[in-house]
């Protein structure tokens, strides 16, 4: 009994090399993948940086000048207005400022999380229209202060330039550091 000699097809002995091709195809897909890093780099980077800006500023400008709007110029202002209607005036602003505070706040406190996980390199997820809802109202508020509040006040306490050295004294205090406000000592 005699086996028929056994040809291998054509096919069978491409087949391992066919394994080298198919691997150098995956790695060469890897590596253009990987050629993409340095681009995405200098993005990601500033994206850390804005993250970690945002992220200081508002936690100690933004926080602080609400801080001293509320418990300096505010009180100064209604304490110089005339009673009736300029009273009644300075009052509504301030409620309405003060309401935009808290909203303005509230809205940095849902994204703050995210911008601090991205400020130290982390992946994170951000409400893009979040972030576009604090911008625009933010505009808005400070635009308010800027054209009608602010000139408002700035009439109201340049009627007695005591009232105007009291508020830049107290707002001057506020901002030393605790030693320097030992004097007494």
């Amino acid at each position: 009994m005699s086996a028929a000699p056994h040809h291998a097809s054509e096919a069978d002995e491409e087949l391992p090399l066919l394994d080298f091709t198919e691997c150098h195809s995956g790695i060469l897909k890897k590596l253009d993948l990987l050629s993409e890093l340095p681009a995405l780099l200098e993005p990601a980077a500033r994206v850390r940086q804005i993250a970690e800006q945002a992220y200081e500023f508002f936690r100690a400008v933004i926080f602080e000048h609400h801080l001293d709007e509320e418990r300096e110029l505010f009180p100064a202002v209604l304490e110089s207005a005339q009673e009736g209607e300029e009273l009644q005036r300075v009052k509504a602003m301030i409620r309405r400022l003060t309401d935009e505070h808290r909203e303005l706040e509230t809205l940095w406190k849902t994204l703050e999380v995210g911008l601090k996980q991205l400020a130290k390199g982390q992946v994170a997820e951000l409400d893009g229209a979040l972030i576009n809802r604090l911008v625009v109202q933010y505009r808005a508020h400070a635009g308010f202060e800027e054209q009608e509040f602010l000139p408002l006040s700035q009439a109201i306490l340049s009627r007695n330039p005591n009232h105007m050295a009291a508020l830049g004294l107290s707002l001057h205090m506020r901002h030393q550091p605790q030693a320097e406000q030992n004097w007494y000592v």
